[in-house]
């Protein structure tokens, strides 16, 4: 079986250098091309002969992104928030007219991905609780991804505080209050390594899906 040919989008970002660097530590991926702001995708991908690109860019640049991913008939691995409800409709649109997958996911830590699906499971038991999430100040989306997501998974309206600090890497708490106990749930990215197992995991497993997947959950 030949290798799984990979582009890293937004590959001179801190997430995307990390991407690069897992991507080429892999004996089974081959990286064919980095992409960045003022490359054109569509004829790096056609050239190339991806089969996944990689995202890791911006929020208002993301959906076009993708729509060029889609479109040239490679599959996603997007890592970049801020997809909307809206977007999501969109890129499932696009999976089925161009016969490809795409995974999006507002984190690729498998912890933090325990860390929600634990939450899942608390809120049952402690149904008053809250989200606080940390990040280092350069992120361009507040709330974050992974708090909209952790929300989502629990299934109501959970209040969401956003912390901007520099010297932060990716934190969150989830709280739950009862009669005279709290109890925390708590996920810490030390260092963007810590996202990258889940990209490589991501790369592997996306022939395998059907049409848009949203969060790495669905993968574990």
């Amino acid at each position: 079986m030949g290798k799984i040919k990979v582009i890293v989008n937004g590959a001179k970002g801190k997430m995307g250098l990390e991407a690069v660097r897992a991507v080429q530590n892999e004996a089974d991926l081959e990286l064919v091309a980095q992409t960045d702001i003022g490359d054109d995708l569509a004829k790096v991908i056609n050239q190339s002969g991806a089969e996944v690109v990689v995202d890791f860019t911006h929020p208002s640049a993301v959906m076009e992104n993708i729509r060029r991913i889609l479109e040239s008939g490679a599959h996603g691995v997007i890592g970049t928030t801020g997809i909307s409800e809206n977007d999501q409709k969109e890129i499932q649109a696009l999976c089925e007219k161009h016969k490809v997958n795409c995974l999006v996911a507002p984190n690729f830590a498998i912890g933090a991905v325990l860390m929600m699906l634990f939450a899942k499971e608390a809120i049952k038991h402690m149904p008053k609780a809250e989200i606080i999430e940390f990040h280092h100040e350069q992120k361009a989306d507040k709330p974050s991804g992974t708090a909209i997501k952790t929300g989502h998974i629990m299934g109501k309206e959970v209040p969401i505080h956003s912390v901007r600090l520099p010297g932060l890497v990716a934190h969150q708490e989830v709280i739950f209050g009862g009669l005279g106990q709290t109890l925390t749930i708590r996920h810490d990215s030390l260092s963007r390594e810590s996202f990258m197992p889940g990209v490589v995991m991501a790369v592997r497993k996306i022939k395998g899906l059907k049409g848009l997947v949203y969060g790495l959950e669905n993968l574990l």
